[in-house]
């Protein structure tokens, strides 16, 4: 009973915020008006049982089965009013569809249980993978947006602001972008990255670092019995305190878009590497490449899961021709337009993880 009492006082304060929740205590009280109104040739009762089926997908255990009892009770009097006792297969049909119900209130609960846990463990993967990003870095504006394909991944995004990794080492300002959804090479990027950022004496160094330590992991798959090869594309750029001069260096990354002016085109790379763990197909070393960047310029770095998104026709997603009429905007923040236009383009409908990082210089 005291299961019972504290179920049903949780269920009538979640009642303010959600009024569904009042749906199957509604629908038992039209059912019984109706069947008191309505002659007694009009089976009404026998609809009753789908008040605590109802109740199972929305209320706990207790008070679904004190609904199922209500309906049991109510249906019982009735007969016996009424001296009509086929009434009485109805009140069996409501005390099995209730216990049934009950059942599968308890189910959908342990489930839900599971889902909060493993929803939990997802956060907190993601809190370490993906560290917050300042909104503000110096001179840099910085906003961020990460949008998972699978709605219920939380681990793996949903829209979120300064999710993605970002470091200032004592004198540049340097950014990966990843593109890969495997956690372990992401967190073994990642991981080398943070630490290989402050050391390195420039961007070509960075990338050897960071193709050494995918080089490492895959011999480590291999030597596990794990034939599936590990890599990742990246690109790192870095924005000097002092200057104009920024350096890029992309690893079969999507090029960034440059929007200077309200002329917008996408950022050249010279001489670009391959994709992370690829780097031994070269006999030569990439070089990065050296662009202006100046107050109000601003760079959107993405993955491709935004400029390979598809409508239903099968129409790539226009990125040169959105960013034209939206990163241009004044007061308009780019990636919630962008987080609008891809939902639409696709219809609901993405197929890939969607990450994208907006840096605005300010001065």
């Amino acid at each position: 009973m005291r299961a019972i009492g504290s179920g049903a006082s949780r269920l009538l304060s979640r009642a303010r915020k959600e009024p569904v929740l009042v749906s199957p205590l509604l629908l038992t009280v039209l059912l019984g008006a109706l069947a008191l109104l309505t002659p007694p040739g009009v089976p009404v009762t026998q609809l009753l049982p789908t008040a605590p089926a109802l109740a199972a997908a929305l209320w706990p255990v207790g008070p679904t089965l004190v609904l199922g009892l209500v309906c049991l009770l109510g249906v019982t009097v009735h007969s016996l009013l009424s001296a009509d006792h086929s009434v009485m297969f109805t009140a069996g049909a409501i005390g099995a569809v209730a216990l049934t119900a009950a059942y599968a209130s308890h189910v959908r609960l342990q489930r839900e249980a599971t889902l909060t846990e493993v929803r939990t463990v997802a956060d907190a993967t993601q809190q370490v993978l993906l560290r917050p990003v300042p909104r503000r870095l110096g001179p840099l504006k910085i906003e961020s947006l990460y949008l998972t394909a699978t709605p219920h991944a939380r681990g793996r995004g949903l829209l979120r602001r300064g999710r993605h990794p970002i470091r200032h080492p004592p004198d540049p300002r340097r950014c990966p972008r990843k593109g890969t959804s495997r956690p372990a090479v992401a967190g073994a990027i990642l991981g080398s990255f943070r630490e290989a950022a402050y050391e390195s004496t420039d961007l070509a160094r960075l990338a050897e670092r960071l193709e050494a330590t995918l080089l490492r992991d895959d011999a480590a798959s291999l030597a596990q019995g794990d034939p599936a090869e590990l890599f990742a594309t990246a690109v790192l750029a870095e924005i000097p305190r002092q200057g104009n001069t920024a350096t890029i260096l992309s690893c079969g990354h999507p090029p960034p878009l440059l929007d200077r002016q309200g002329a917008i085109a996408f950022l050249p790379t010279e001489d670009p590497a391959p994709p992370l763990n690829l780097g031994g197909l070269l006999t030569t070393t990439c070089r990065p490449s050296r662009f202006d960047f100046r107050p109000g310029d601003q760079l959107l770095f993405y993955t491709d899961g935004v400029s390979e998104t598809r409508d239903a026709t099968g129409a790539f997603f226009p990125l040169l021709a959105w960013a034209q009429d939206q990163m241009t905007a004044p007061a308009r923040p780019p990636l919630n337009c962008l987080h609008r236009a891809l939902l639409k383009h696709s219809g609901n409908n993405l197929n890939d993880d969607i990450a994208a990082i907006a840096v605005l210089k300010t001065s």
